[in-house]
């Protein structure tokens, strides 16, 4: 596998580059860069010291990584952006590294982050993600394995995206996002049931898709507060990893204390 840097690109002496590394037109590659044998960079892009990315990734012209965080705290702090294998970054992209809150932002592996998306800093997005154009993330979000986040939507800092959910476009993404369901809405961000299509595409049966959606009918529809609620969901059902998941979610989190909606299943 024969690496290609261009030789219009900048390369600081200090970046490693691995085996097969395509580098292209007028990209800048800074020192403290880590980059993974087989990954491609387009033309034009900036990749900033403190990045750390993976192998087989795809990053597409104007895509801006690793720079320094957007928040006023920032002094100057070494930290880093990391990105897993295989992940995919399209046009105009930009991704800054953490803060001394966690030290790092991280996208992993399998991931697909389509143009003008922005993860601002310590944001955590987990792996086989789908974000589509023009999503915004403020600093320290968490988005969950298999997460699919729709265009034009702006995801507040701190909020969490669970696992396996779906949030639909141009909404306000101002609570956190159970496992499992999709939401939306731009005026109000509430719940739209149960992400079942997703879930089965992604191979749940459908005795465990009957159980996620009565965890969610009790949460959301016995008129239950949230705590009597989880207690139910805890007593009556079986504890499998599904309804276990659930549970530490709500349990885990602030944001996720302020969200019921009733929605349907």
């Amino acid at each position: 596998m024969q690496s290609s840097i261009h030789a219009t690109a900048v390369i600081g002496r200090g970046a490693l580059l691995g085996e097969g590394v395509i580098v292209g037109p007028y990209s800048v590659i800074e020192d403290d860069v880590e980059i993974g044998e087989g990954t491609e960079i387009a033309p034009h892009v900036h990749i900033a010291s403190g990045a750390r990315i993976g192998r087989n990734c795809r990053i597409h012209s104007g895509a801006v990584l690793a720079t320094a965080p957007q928040d006023l705290k920032f002094a100057g702090e070494k930290t880093a952006l990391y990105i897993g294998d295989r992940t995919v970054i399209r046009e105009c992209v930009t991704l800054n590294r953490g803060t001394k809150a966690s030290g790092k932002t991280v996208v992993g592996s399998d991931c697909l982050i389509m143009a003008y998306v922005h993860a601002g800093h310590d944001c955590v997005i987990g792996n086989h993600v789908i974000i589509a154009n023009s999503v915004q993330f403020g600093g320290h979000c968490e988005v969950g394995d298999y997460a699919v986040i729709g265009g034009l939507t702006g995801v507040h800092q701190f909020v969490r995206i669970g696992r396996f959910s779906m949030v639909g476009g141009i909404a306000r993404a101002s609570l956190d996002v159970p496992p499992f369901v999709m939401a939306g809405g731009h005026e109000t961000f509430r719940y739209e049931g149960l992400n079942a299509i997703g879930l089965k595409r992604r191979g749940f049966t459908p005795e465990k898709i009957t159980l996620i959606k009565s965890a969610y009918r009790i949460i959301f529809q016995s008129g239950l507060l949230l705590t009597n609620a989880l207690e139910k969901v805890q007593s009556e059902l079986p504890q499998e990893a599904e309804i276990v998941e659930i549970l530490d979610f709500f349990a885990s989190g602030s944001h996720g204390r302020k969200f019921l909606r009733p929605f349907t299943l």
